[in-house]
């Protein structure tokens, strides 16, 4: 599937009601959103990280139903190697409540976090952790270490994983078999 294709496709999907793309606690037509609707909101922070040339990955910081944080990979970009989408979304979640305190909070991202990205979800005290891939190299819930299960940190974060984990994975896969398939082209032709 093409960049545009694989877009388009994760734009429909962000649709719910009546080809409502809003993404609140209930659409203008009363369709009550869930964790497939937040994490479809993170799909759409990952398409724009696939857009920008970045690994996809995509997340959104939701409080009382209503997204207030989103954030998408951006390390090669800004030359940051902390510019994860899950730091960007806990920067602009704390910067909208003014507060670096995230307490009853939920982050939904499109890829299981990386130690730092947990260290953080800790630090902002986010309540519920949701993510879809899991991630068999860096994985910090459970995939590589579980972070969140060592019982002498003193701030416990619910985790669901799982959640619309086949289109998570499928962007990311899409991603590095393009990038794969340009290196190896590249290599032809030298």
């Amino acid at each position: 599937m093409s960049k545009t294709a694989l877009k388009a496709s994760i734009i429909a999907t962000s649709s719910n009601c009546h080809g409502c793309a809003t993404v609140a606690a209930v659409c203008q037509h009363g369709y009550l959103m869930n964790d497939t609707d937040y994490m479809r909101a993170a799909l759409d922070m990952a398409s724009r990280a696939l857009a920008a040339g970045e690994v996809p990955v995509g997340a959104v910081v939701v409080m009382s139903g209503e997204i207030i944080g989103r954030g998408f990979n951006a390390p090669i970009s800004r030359h940051d190697p902390t510019a994860h989408a899950e730091m960007s979304a806990l920067r602009d979640a704390a910067r909208h409540r003014g507060n670096y305190r995230l307490v009853d909070c939920e982050l939904f991202v499109t890829l299981e976090p990386c130690l730092m990205c947990a260290g953080a979800v800790m630090h902002a005290r986010i309540a519920r952790l949701v993510y879809g891939a899991s991630d068999p190299k860096t994985g910090a819930c459970g995939s590589v270490v579980d972070a969140f299960a060592e019982k002498l940190l003193n701030h416990h974060t619910e985790v669901t994983s799982g959640v619309l984990a086949e289109q998570c994975g499928a962007i990311l896969s899409d991603f590095f078999a393009e990038r794969r398939a340009e290196q190896k082209k590249g290599r032809g032709n030298v």
